[in-house]
């Protein structure tokens, strides 16, 4: 059944400051850019926004600039010219392919690599028409009382589903972050401090705060994502992984889809520097197994789900390192 629009507003700045004075002076509002998240949710009921910041005009927010110490993102950068990028495919591989395994063509077009990393917490009980959701009483992410996946306890399952995150943490990037007021000086910040864990609440930006871009250091390291998905065209991830390895043999291994937040594995310091056997492989899977934590919250069941993350990682670890 299609769902009506809500009525709104739309602003449109011409700079960055003009954008978070906006926000300022308009509480309700949300920032957008693609919209193919955002767009879809408000049409659902699951964010209410009289007044949205539409940022297409802004310049600053579109630029890839390759720097003396990395490369920056304009956080309005779209995913296809992140995908297409030849600076970024020859030097942040992961980076390049995430961006070009979002959703399909079209949607790569407009959406951007800030929406990406800012990308709303996902469950079947939460991304529904608000009739099916009203009829299972709504859910403790939005108006409920309990977790349909949990309802014992009184925390949110959802997990983070972005592609571009883990592949952004394991050429360890910051994001640069600007807002009105006493945040009016523009900010860095590790890219895995935006998150904050708990499916409900996942961003830890305060309210009109905009994410203007992405810093990548240089690296030497050689760097691939995967996922699995439901449908192979559009779906969100059930499990994602990038792999980094660089010229020492560091390997650096991030998930999505598997948790409330993006992640890096740890204790794989042990594997530095050598070279692999099978059984380092194994335990290096194992690790990842570990970390992947996913609840009921998709068609797909959790054990698939984390068997799937090891499979990546090691398939991926095996293409980049140095395996004997």
């Amino acid at each position: 059944m299609s769902e009506p629009l809500p009525e709104f507003d739309v602003l449109r700045p011409a700079s960055i400051d003009e954008a978070v004075a906006m926000a300022a002076e308009n509480p309700a509002s949300r920032y957008v850019a693609g919209g193919s998240d955002l767009i879809v949710n408000m049409r659902r009921g699951l964010v209410d926004a009289d007044v949205l910041i539409d940022l297409s005009a802004i310049s600053a927010l579109n630029e890839i600039t390759i720097t003396e110490t990395g490369v920056m993102i304009g956080a309005g950068t779209s995913l296809a010219a992140l995908a297409g990028d030849p600076h970024l495919c020859a030097h942040y591989g992961a980076i390049a392919q995430a961006a070009g395994l979002v959703a399909g063509p079209g949607h790569r077009e407009v959406g951007t690599i800030g929406g990406n990393l800012c990308l709303d917490t996902r469950c079947i009980f939460y991304n529904q028409s608000q009739w099916w959701r009203k009829s299972n009483s709504f859910c403790l992410k939005h108006k409920g009382e309990i977790c349909h996946v949990a309802p014992g306890g009184n925390e949110c399952w959802a997990p983070f589903c972005g592609d571009l995150a883990p592949a952004l943490l394991v050429h360890e990037a910051q994001i640069e972050i600007a807002g009105p007021g006493e945040h009016k000086a523009r900010k860095r910040m590790a890219l895995a401090e935006l998150y904050s864990g708990d499916g409900a609440d996942p961003f830890t930006l305060p309210d009109g705060m905009l994410l203007v871009a992405v810093h990548v250091p240089t690296s030497t390291r050689r760097s691939r994502y995967e996922k699995t998905r439901v449908r192979g065209s559009i779906d969100f991830p059930l499990a994602g992984v990038a792999v980094a390895v660089d010229a020492e043999g560091e390997i650096r291994i991030a998930l999505t889809g598997t948790g409330t937040r993006p992640q890096l594995v740890e204790g794989l310091e042990k594997f530095n520097g050598q070279s692999l056997n099978t059984a380092e492989i194994e335990a290096i899977g194992k690790l990842t197994q570990k970390l992947a934590s996913p609840m009921r919250t998709s068609t797909i069941s959790p054990r698939y789900r984390r068997v799937a993350a090891a499979a990546l990682a090691k398939r991926l670890v095996v293409q980049l390192a140095d395996v004997s």
